[in-house]
């Protein structure tokens, strides 16, 4: 691990346009559960499996239900950015760093001062009434007995991409634009199967594609750095 640590930190160093692409792992050193792996999210027993749930059908036909589980499993409130998230931030605050591209939807990169995050599956900090827009905070959300309701009466959904949704195509195209851009890619805390945010990485040009995560990822042949490696480990050396 030494020498491909050293090797990731000479590009570090040499680089000036660093687009970081995560993904859950990235936050599960704050305390937040991923998906996929042995005790994660989709391992866990329900009545409905979690991608039905947390599907855009769901949501119109079981709203109790889905609020039920949204609020129990999927809304991470009182959490703190970790040493990733930091790093990061600190590395944009030196004009090394111009984007975050997360699959998550936690606002934890915010929260440890990074300003150019792009949000590919949105947010749980942003909440709006389905009928008349109105904007409401998380914790509304989260405190809220039963379906949230607006003043108008109008369902208030969170603003995350739900299965059978489509991705913003605004922040989609702005994130391919600096993965474009960027002389060195890390994509890191991301299994890469969930498309179309995997496929982003289809976008970077350059030589230095650097993939940290603990498992293999069907983009390994691909990268010039792979590490297999908790990514907090990792990013405490830089």
């Amino acid at each position: 691990m030494n020498s491909k640590i050293d090797t990731l930190k000479t590009w570090v160093d040499e680089a000036q346009r660093i687009v970081f692409f995560g993904g859950a792992g990235v936050s599960t050193e704050s305390g937040i559960p991923d998906f996929r792996s042995v005790d994660g999210l989709y391992n866990q027993k329900f009545k409905y499996p979690p991608e039905t749930i947390i599907s855009h059908s769901f949501f119109e036909r079981r709203p109790e239900e889905f609020f039920d589980f949204y609020k129990e499993k999927m809304l991470p409130l009182g959490f703190e950015p970790n040493v990733t998230h930091k790093v990061l931030a600190r590395w944009e605050r030196e004009g090394k760093l111009s984007a975050v591209v997360t699959q998550n939807i936690d606002g934890l990169h915010q929260k440890a001062g990074s300003k150019n995050v792009l949000e590919l599956h949105g947010s749980v900090l942003r909440n709006y009434c389905t009928r008349c827009h109105k904007s409401y905070s998380a914790e509304f959300v989260k405190n809220s007995k039963g379906v949230p309701r607006c003043d108008c009466g109008g369902v208030v959904k969170p603003d995350v991409v739900l299965y059978e949704e489509s991705l913003d195509q605004d922040v989609m195209g702005r994130a391919a634009m600096a993965i474009a851009g960027a002389d060195l890619l890390i994509v890191a805390g991301t299994s890469l199967t969930v498309w179309p945010a995997a496929g982003m990485i289809r976008y970077y040009r350059g030589s230095r594609l650097v993939l940290i995560n603990r498992d293999e990822t069907p983009f390994d042949g691909e990268a010039d750095l792979v590490l297999h490696e908790k990514l907090g480990d990792v990013f405490r050396t830089l």
